[in-house]
């Protein structure tokens, strides 16, 4: 395991920023780290890199503790903060062997990841006047540049124009080949693009851990339906495979079925059947968007 995290729990004052929380990561893996705003995942982060230390629990990366090992823990992680911390008035290269000298790094590396994170072409110009798409990539370049096993990454997409967004996705998707990924990130179709599984925490409590093919695959899917007239839910009911009915507003409703299988058809069957109008009718396949609403909401 990359990363392995067991009943971590930390609290400020009163309150628990996170409640046992506990889960591992194996090699390789990209994970989408999801919560609202709140729910504890920037404590997290800041365990995991060392910058905090949790009030019970214990984590390890690549096997080093991260109280006992806290140097090891350090060389192993690469870390890109959500306020990407660049020295603007520094060239790419200058600001890469700066961070060469600080990682005691061989100067080597530094061609190595301007290569792996495509800043040939800008790696001659000062950060400060660089895209923001390319101040990301030279985040990532100094959180590569020690060669870590892990990467850490909060927020690496915010503020990019759909252009960037799609080229530092591709870069992180790349960089999973041979890396194990833990990425923070708001844009849920972010993770659904990038990454393997997704970990949703929710007032500092975990409340899904899943595979993405596991969520494109689920057996439920949403039908939402809209009669002439209110229809009774005991009527709806009668339905196969239903299991749970919500009337959104007027005559509209949402009936979550526990089937792969098409269900459109039964409901317009349904309606026939019982002398209703079927004014609208369409499929809403569970994704993560919804799965994030329904556990955080």
């Amino acid at each position: 395991m990359s990363i392995i995290v067991k009943n971590i729990t930390k609290i400020f004052g009163n309150q628990k920023a996170l409640d046992n929380i506990s889960f591992s990561i194996n090699k390789g893996e990209i994970v989408g780290f999801l919560g609202p705003n709140g729910a504890g995942k920037s404590t997290l982060m800041k365990i995991l890199t060392t910058y905090s230390v949790a009030d019970e629990g214990d984590v390890e990366i690549n096997t080093f503790d991260v109280i006992k090992n806290q140097k090891k823990v350090q060389k192993s992680i690469g870390y890109l903060p959500e306020h990407n911390p660049l020295y603007l008035d520094m060239y790419v290269k200058e600001y890469l062997e700066f961070n060469a000298d600080v990682y005691k790094t061989n100067k080597s590396r530094i061609v190595e990841v301007i290569e792996q994170t495509g800043l040939m072409p800008e790696s001659h110009k000062k950060i400060g006047h660089l895209s923001k798409g390319y101040r990301q990539r030279v985040g990532l370049a100094a959180a590569l540049l020690h060669n870590p096993e892990v990467l850490i990454l909060d927020e690496p997409t915010t503020g990019l124009d759909p252009n960037q967004l799609l080229e530092i996705r591709k870069l992180i998707k790349e960089i999973g080949k041979e890396k194990t990924i833990l990425l923070s990130t708001h844009i849920m179709k972010e993770v659904e693009a990038v990454c393997d599984r997704v970990i949703i925490i929710n007032k500092g409590v975990l409340v899904a851990d899943k595979k993405m093919n596991e969520l494109r695959e689920a057996n439920e899917q949403v039908i939402e339906v809209e009669f002439d007239y209110r229809v009774e839910e005991q009527l709806l009911q009668q339905l196969p495979h239903t299991a749970t009915i919500k009337n959104t507003g007027g005559f509209v409703y949402e009936i979550t079925f526990n089937t792969a299988k098409d269900m459109r058809p039964a409901v317009f069957d349904f309606a026939h059947d019982n002398q209703l109008k079927t004014l609208q009718l369409s499929r809403k396949n569970k994704n993560l968007e919804s799965l994030f609403i329904e556990l955080t909401s």
